[in-house]
Order: structure tokens, then sequence, then C-alpha cells
């Protein structure tokens, strides 16, 4: 069993997602445009360019601006050179936190990234500080009520690789990062819904933080997301009442 506030940090956490759209084009066509790069243009044959195009999708992305996104990472289009770093460090409480970059100019980024760790009461460190605590995978939230035997069974039918029952009634299920658009598909075809999905750090352990230990995580954690360069902030933090 995990967190008793696990369904209110979920849907805390989606609010604040739904509220940084106006960014979130600019960094799918970044994702698309680097994973087209790295592994070439065909989502068949390209995991990763499939996630990111499935996920613009879902955002209601024109497909012209797909299309475009994937000829600038093969070349077919002019484009700006990306590259991917990731930065490591910790926040308040000693919470793990892990940024992912897209960048054009490494140098800038390292410095806002370091900036923002600063001025929020974090502390930037070393390559793999935090890295080992998180593990690559897709997850899917359900909300409390949901038929969990049911529910179960149908996730590992789908090729799911754990499921996790909260104590407030949530359930999680775990898939492998590649393996998360089918799994969510084939759950949705069997008449289950996430109210909540993504291929994701997910953090081993967490560190609850409330008060104002919470709010000053929740300060950081935005400056964080803020900055134009990066893509996505994971944390081992979950934020109290």
């Amino acid at each position: 069993m995990a967190g008793h506030s696990k369904w209110a940090n979920i849907q805390h956490r989606k609010g604040r997602q739904d509220a940084k759209r106006g960014k979130i084009f600019t960094r799918l066509i970044k994702e698309i445009t680097v994973a087209a790069k790295m592994g070439g243009g065909d989502v068949n044959m390209n995991p990763r360019l499939r996630l990111a195009v499935d996920k613009a999708k879902a955002e209601s992305m024109p497909k012209d601006n797909i299309d475009n996104a994937i000829k600038r990472g093969t070349g077919q289009l002019e484009g700006v050179d990306y590259v991917e770093c990731r930065y490591e460090g910790y926040g308040i409480g000693g919470a793990a936190v892990m940024v992912d970059c897209l960048t054009d100019n490494k140098t800038r980024t390292v410095a806002d990234v370091r900036h923002a760790f600063s001025k929020y009461g974090g502390n930037m460190g070393t390559d793999g500080c935090v890295a080992f605590q998180f593990s690559h995978c897709g997850f899917l939230v359900f909300a409390p009520g949901v038929d969990e035997d049911a529910l179960m069974e149908a996730a590992l039918e789908c090729g799911a690789e754990d499921v996790l029952t909260n104590e407030d009634g949530s359930i999680e299920v775990i898939t492998g990062p590649y393996e998360f658009s089918d799994v969510k598909q084939a759950l949705e075809d069997k008449g289950f819904k996430a109210e909540m999905g993504e291929v994701t750090m997910k953090p081993q352990n967490e560190t609850e933080l409330a008060g104002e230990d919470a709010m000053r995580m929740q300060k950081l954690l935005d400056a964080l997301e803020d900055l134009d360069d990066v893509q996505d902030v994971y944390t081992s933090a979950t934020l109290l009442d």
C-alpha cells in the first residue's frame, strides 16, 4: 500500500500541468524532433518517436506540426540542433529532483538550472547523484472506486508490469516505458479509462512535505518547469495539503 494522500497529490499535479499548457506544444515539438533525429522518422520503428507523437495527438496538436517536427529531425527541413542534458539535485527536505532538458546552448541551460536550485532552497548535485532513485516507466492512475480485482486482471492481461493500490483507493498501473501506449489503449478497450497517465521517471521512495516546506518545494519545481530549455522535472517529493 502506498501514500494516503496519493490521489489528492496526483490531482494537484494534473491541475498544475493543465495550467502550463501554453508550453506543451513547444516541448512536444522539441521531443518529436530529437526522437526522429536519433531513431528515424518511422513511428513503427522508433518507440520514442511513437510516444512523442501519441502524446502530441492527445494534446490535439495539428498533424502538420507533427510532420514538420519529424522532418526537421530527419533533416528534410532545417531546424535547431537540440542536445539532451539531465541535471540532478536536491530540493527541500532532501527530496530528489531530476531535470531533463533539450537545448541548443548547454552553457545557458546549466546556469539557468543551477540558479533556480539556488534561489529556491535546493542544491544542484553531480551527475548520477539521484538518478538511481527513479525508474523509467509508464503509469496510469485510476480514481478511487474502480473495481480493483477487475482492473488488476485486465491490466496484467494487457501487459502491465505491476498494479499498486493506494490507501485512498486510487490504483496505479505500471508499464514499461514503450509499452505504455499499448497498455493504455488495451485497458480503454476493456472499459478502464485512466484519470491520468504518462511515461515518467517514477521515484522508488517518496519524501512527504507539508506546510511551509511543501510551499517552498512547489516554488522550486515551478521555477525549474518554467525554464525554456526544461522538458520534464521529476521529484521524489509528495506535497501534502
